[in-house]
């Protein structure tokens, strides 16, 4: 297992600021009075795709989905695969509940809070692929301990992923771009599915744009796409 760095705990419950925004519509709290609880991780025991979903299935595990586009997108196009996401944010799940409700998508779960609180409960090599899209980039370098992309979130994901399972990333902030780069290099569990300098400056098929991309293009900003692959055995250290 990767070594944590000081300051770098694996990080469960950090979530920093204001969890809602404005008023809920009368709609909108009926979502979550009524389509919450249905669609929602269960707050205690292991998280499997069998214990979610009747049987076992592909499974995909979205951390700070935002305002749910991309994972509904997602389970649209994949209606036998699983889908879970993790969102701190009360409108940013009102949302997602929307699109949940619209596209009757059976096959995503929700959790409103903590992302590692949940991945820590599903068992090891379980999941098939990890987005973190447009993370929070906390730019200050005293707040770099609260970004997703350090060494002991990503030692998490490393170990839920199965063997050749995908971990994507996404960010128009150029802090966290390399600060990631760092993190990323410096882990020997994933294999950068890149060939040149193109490949992570032009979005993959099958990764929709987000709200986040769409307003980081608005104003001007480039964005990077990242693809690795988890590794069956880790490399061995140069």
């Amino acid at each position: 297992m990767t070594a944590h760095k000081p300051g770098d705990p694996t990080t469960l419950n950090r979530l920093y600021g204001r969890q809602s925004g404005h008023k809920l519509r009368q709609g909108q709290q009926e979502l979550v009075d009524t389509l919450l609880p249905a669609v929602s991780v269960p707050d205690e025991g292991p998280v499997t795709a069998a214990d979610l979903f009747g049987y076992d299935r592909p499974l995909h595990f979205e951390i700070g989905f935002g305002g749910g586009e991309h994972m509904a997108w997602r389970a649209d196009l994949l209606p036998d695969h699983g889908f879970i996401g993790c969102e701190p944010f009360l409108n940013g799940v009102v949302t997602a509940l929307g699109h949940i409700r619209d596209g009757a998508l059976g096959n995503v779960r929700v959790h409103m809070g903590d992302a590692l609180t949940v991945l820590n409960r599903i068992p090891d090599g379980s999941l098939s692929f990890v987005y973190l899209l447009h993370p929070d980039p906390w730019p200050k370098a005293r707040h770099a301990k609260r970004r997703m992309m350090n060494p002991g979130p990503v030692a998490m994901i490393a170990r839920k992923l199965k063997p050749g399972g995908e971990f994507r990333f996404g960010t128009d902030h150029p802090v966290y771009l390399r600060w990631a780069l760092m993190v990323m290099n410096g882990h020997l569990d994933f294999d950068w599915l890149a060939s040149d300098p193109k490949d992570f400056l032009t979005r993959p098929g099958g990764w929709p744009q987000t709200r986040y991309e769409a307003k980081a293009r608005r104003l001007g900003h480039e964005v990077w796409y990242f693809r690795y692959r988890r590794r069956a055995d880790p490399a061995p250290a140069s």
